[in-house]
């Protein structure tokens, strides 16, 4: 009887640690099923253990449900699990992938658009960063519902598209995203610049056009309130903004900028040329970061009303016409007259 006890003991101990030897090789023993150098599994809202086991396991992830269940079990993770997708690129443990999935570590894919860019060339990166096609993209910035309360007179959202980056998870839509950038956009015009852009006269539109130009004509944060000073006082004194970019964005919607503007591309004929035609062009040119729109609705006190490129990032600002076509002369036509010079030698 003591040696049928005794055996039964060993026999139970024996089991025992196979069991728990198998349990460890089980939840502790890292694995990689998939073939590919990386995979993705998408655990939908609302789905159970037993649920994301399956999914884990046909993607190769685990061995096996029962695995990943154990291993939820054990660090009493059932109700912590969060949905998402994941993306697994080497071997893991059951308990390595329920503590990814625990803390909600989904993969998301950074996209980001610089400030100036037009909704073309943000579809551009859209596409490039493979969430979509360029044209899903312009189809959804074409809808300006998002901003109709702040722009009654929006046919797209050309300016409202704020520029950042975004982190976003793979299947991400062009409307999914328009619409975080238009949220950022509105969190960007902070109640301080809408106050100073109505004292000023402006509507929401016109202080984004206005932004846009400056965005569009430096990248030096401090000449930024200097280039708004400059178009601010034109408006004031009813001179024609004579901005290059908006000829530019005029060509380009019509299909015939080349990447080279020349002076017969000064008389095309678009509302947004405004070499032509006075005023601020119809609409937004480019999407202005925030420090743009703050300068458009707080440009600096200065009388200014003409600035020309240094040729080295920076401008050369003037008030009147002699100070600025001697500025000219020596920014531009001596400049390049060296460089040709120097060129033939």
């Amino acid at each position: 009887m003591k040696r049928f006890v005794l055996g039964t003991v060993v026999l139970l101990l024996l089991v025992g640690l196979a069991v728990a030897v198998w349990g460890y090789l089980l939840i502790e023993r890292p694995y990689k099923g998939y073939s590919d150098p990386e995979t993705f599994v998408e655990i939908v809202p609302g789905s159970n253990p037993q649920i994301m086991g399956r999914a884990l396991a046909e993607a190769g992830v685990v061995a096996n449900p029962t695995a990943f269940r154990i291993a939820v079990w054990l660090e009493g993770a059932g109700r912590r699990l969060q949905a998402g997708e994941y993306r697994f690129d080497a071997p893991m443990t059951p308990r390595a992938v329920v503590d990814k999935i625990v803390r909600g570590d989904v993969f998301l894919r950074p996209v980001t658009f610089r400030e100036g860019l037009t909704i073309r060339q943000m579809a551009a990166i859209f596409e490039e960063r493979g969430f979509g096609t360029q044209a899903e993209f312009v189809a959804a910035a074409s809808k300006p519902g998002p901003i109709r309360e702040l722009d009654p007179q929006a046919r797209d959202l050309e300016g409202y598209l704020f520029p950042d980056t975004y982190t976003l998870p793979r299947r991400t839509t062009a409307d999914e995203l328009v619409a975080r950038m238009v949220s950022r956009f509105e969190k960007a015009l902070t109640p301080d610049t809408r106050q100073r852009a109505a004292s000023r006269g402006l509507t929401i539109r016109e202080l984004v056009t206005l932004a846009s130009l400056v965005e569009k004509e430096t990248a030096k944060a401090e000449e930024r309130p200097l280039v708004a000073a400059v178009y601010a006082n034109r408006l004031k004194v009813g001179m024609g903004m004579q901005c290059d970019p908006t000829v530019i964005y005029a060509l380009e919607r019509a299909g015939r900028y080349t990447g080279n503007l020349t002076r017969a591309h000064l008389q095309f004929d678009s509302p947004y040329n405004t070499y032509r035609y006075a005023g601020l062009p119809p609409g937004p040119i480019a999407a202005p970061g925030q420090a743009s729109l703050e300068a458009a609705a707080n440009p600096a006190d200065v009388s200014y009303l003409y600035f020309v490129s240094r040729n080295d990032g920076s401008h050369a600002f003037a008030t009147t016409l002699d100070e600025h076509n001697r500025n000219v002369q020596e920014y531009q036509i001596l400049y390049f007259r060296e460089r040709r010079l120097r060129g033939a030698r």
